[in-house]
């Protein structure tokens, strides 16, 4: 007979059965009723003694917990799943949508044929062989993400009653940081990048320089989100939904000042940047033309071939320079100039609530005062 096996910082009974082979499991019931656990834990053992398959093993246990929950778990294949979790994040930031999307694609990918079975035979074995396959291709960073995105599926589907317990529960996250390395660029880096690079991406390098601004807000800018009177941006970030006003440093403004401006006021300030965003909705492309500017400005080394051994999913090595340490570069100058941090974390967008919070009181003429502390680049560079 299964028994049953509590944790003292838990709230669940753990089923302890015998399989077929002997083995000894333990596995939760999601249960804190003695009585409704010891049911449970016995359709365990019943299922696992059983030359059953997963479908039938889980129909045991979906009568179990429709007897004593009073409730269907429902069949859905994961796919289908999938699309319905996609469906319910439409309201989120379009970058953040647009990674759920990839992410989830990413896994698709890896189940193949499986994606079109019922979600309940996913399992833990499954998930965590995608997360040591992500590892050797991808940052540690990037199989973090991907694999929360798995989790999210997961415990969407016990929220709807899919699955009696989440595959995704033990499986851990990896050590690890990708930006380590990473570091600002100094002012003869910037300058020796903005000697081969075209107009349009020395105006992205100025305004990620002088805004902050990460590259998918730097290619979503309109003429409508600037307003030179005032010498104010004001844009809705793609990654949080944050809505920013940020000073326009003088070098700024005289470069805006002499870019070709146009009637329509929803114009794009880069219109190819902003046409590769539109398109594809990431900024992988966007990001792999910047790096080649790098390797022109002898700031990187060409990226090898991947070998026939490592294939094309090999993974990348991480990288000291990229567009989105211009915006380390600005805080470092602000910083630099003494501009207290409360005033250029309000300038950048920090992220954190609870930081952002701290910074309401920033005003607008102090945030201009940092602005206008940062270095005139372009003077420097047409020397």
């Amino acid at each position: 007979m299964a028994s049953l096996w509590k944790h003292p910082e838990s709230k669940f009974f753990f089923a302890c059965f015998t399989d077929r082979a002997g083995r000894r499991l333990k596995r939760s019931t999601k249960e804190t009723n003695r009585a409704n656990a010891q049911k449970i834990a016995d359709g365990y053992e019943l299922a696992a003694r059983q030359k059953q398959t997963v479908r039938q093993i889980r129909t045991v246990i979906g009568e179990l917990h429709k007897t004593i929950t009073g409730q269907d778990v429902a069949t859905l294949t994961f796919q289908e799943h999938c699309d319905n979790w996609l469906a319910e994040k439409k309201g989120t930031a379009p970058a953040t949508l647009v990674f759920y999307r990839g992410s989830v694609k990413k896994f698709l990918t890896f189940l193949g044929e499986r994606a079109e079975s019922d979600i309940s035979e996913i399992d833990a074995k499954t998930v965590l062989t995608y997360r040591n396959e992500l590892i050797t291709l991808v940052s540690p960073k990037t199989v973090n993400h991907d694999i929360k995105t798995v989790k999210a599926l997961f415990k969407a589907a016990r929220r709807d009653h899919l699955l009696v317990d989440d595959p995704t529960e033990f499986i851990e996250t990896v050590k690890g940081r990708t930006d380590a390395n990473r570091r600002p660029f100094t002012l003869e880096e910037v300058k020796r990048v903005l000697a081969v690079a075209n107009d349009e991406w020395k105006s992205m390098i100025l305004f990620g320089l002088y805004t902050g601004l990460r590259i998918s807000d730097v290619a979503m800018l309109r003429w409508c989100n600037v307003d030179l009177e005032k010498k104010e941006i004001t844009i809705i970030v793609q990654k949080t939904g944050k809505s920013l006003i940020l000073p326009i440093a003088g070098p700024l403004a005289s470069h805006l000042e002499s870019m070709p401006s146009s009637d329509d006021p929803r114009a794009p300030l880069h219109p190819k940047a902003n046409g590769t965003w539109e398109r594809e909705g990431r900024t992988g492309r966007l990001g792999n033309q910047f790096s080649e500017l790098l390797i022109d400005a002898g700031l990187r080394k060409p990226s090898p071939k991947a070998s026939p051994k490592k294939g094309q999913k090999a993974r990348r090595e991480a990288q000291e320079l990229s567009f989105h340490c211009l915006r380390h570069t600005a805080i470092s100058l602000m910083k630099e100039a003494g501009i207290p941090e409360s005033v250029v974390m309000a300038i950048v967008g920090h992220s954190s609530k609870e930081v952002s919070a701290r910074y309401t009181h920033v005003g607008s003429e102090a945030m201009q005062k940092a602005a206008d502390a940062l270095p005139d680049i372009m003077l420097s560079h047409k020397k």
